[in-house]
């Protein structure tokens, strides 16, 4: 392998490990970006994993609660999840399945399992949305497991495409703001993959089972299940499993470069946007 080749592959910039925390009704979850160690990774604000085989500690979900100025992406691996919104928007998240809710100018919404037994699992990403598109109306892309398409470019490699593309699939979602990339990747034992991220973009690489090395050469470096790692350096990813095989989510998109003004459930700009949130949802205009 030649430097120049070597050169092209993304390296890992950063590592890190997720904090234990609850939201919603004492929902018990791990957040990943958006807490001390990585606060954002511009145009992403938030990525939390909640996973757990104890009712007691998803059973309460996430009650309703109001969303201005980005978007939601809650990918199920297990469990079910019952959405419903004020404008009478409601829909049901599957294993399997993905909603990305752009949330605009306003929406109050509520996330509640529909189950009481078993296993619950999955994401969610928040993504910021630019000063352009903060106050549009709300929508939603929703897709069941059966319309996301799945390509196993190798034997041992399975791709899960929800954004982007891969090959000659492309994932279901379309956001022409951040263009997003998002995969769920499994790979076998001492299988490897390689993929090119569009340029320029933010990326980063979550294990959630098992682990791989990132990279090629000498600056491949192993992330392990429940670690996050920041990409740097070229758009070539690599990743090759370890003994066990692994799974993961690989997700990018383009960042805005605009300055955030965020609390709670608000992103916006400015600070005068983001308290002109706080009263137009008091009086009742979300």
């Amino acid at each position: 392998m030649s430097a120049d080749t070597t050169a092209r592959y993304a390296r890992v910039a950063s590592r890190l490990r997720g904090t234990a925390t609850s939201d919603g009704a004492g929902v018990r979850l791990t957040r990943v970006i958006g807490g001390p160690q990585l606060p954002d990774l511009d145009p992403f604000l938030l990525l939390d994993e909640f996973g757990t085989d104890r009712a007691e500690d998803y059973i309460g979900g996430f009650p309703d609660h109001p969303h201005r100025g980005f978007e939601t992406v809650t990918y199920m691996l297990d469990g079910r999840m019952r959405h419903r919104d004020n404008h009478g928007h409601e829909g049901l998240l599957v294993p399997g399945g993905v909603q990305w809710m752009t949330a605009g100018r306003g929406l109050v919404h509520s996330e509640m399992p529909e189950q009481e037994a078993g296993r619950m699992r999955g994401f969610q990403l928040w993504v910021n949305l630019p000063a352009k598109d903060k106050m549009r109306a709300p929508r939603y892309q929703e897709f069941g497991p059966e319309t996301i398409p799945v390509v196993r470019p190798a034997d041992g490699v399975e791709v899960k495409a929800i954004a982007g593309r891969v090959g000659e699939i492309v994932g279901p979602i379309a956001q022409p703001a951040t263009d997003p990339v998002y995969l769920d990747v499994r790979l076998e034992p001492g299988r490897a993959w390689e993929h090119a991220l569009p340029e320029g973009h933010n990326a980063f690489v979550y294990v959630y089972e098992g682990a791989l090395a990132i990279g090629a050469g000498e600056d491949a470096r192993e992330v392990g299940a429940q670690e996050l790692a920041v990409l740097g350096g070229g758009d070539l990813l690599r990743l090759q499993a370890a003994g066990a095989g692994a799974r993961a989510i690989v997700v990018a998109g383009r960042p805005l470069r605009e300055p955030v003004a965020r609390h709670g459930p608000f992103v916006m700009n400015t600070r005068q946007e983001l308290m002109q949130a706080f009263v137009d949802f008091q009086e009742g205009r979300f």
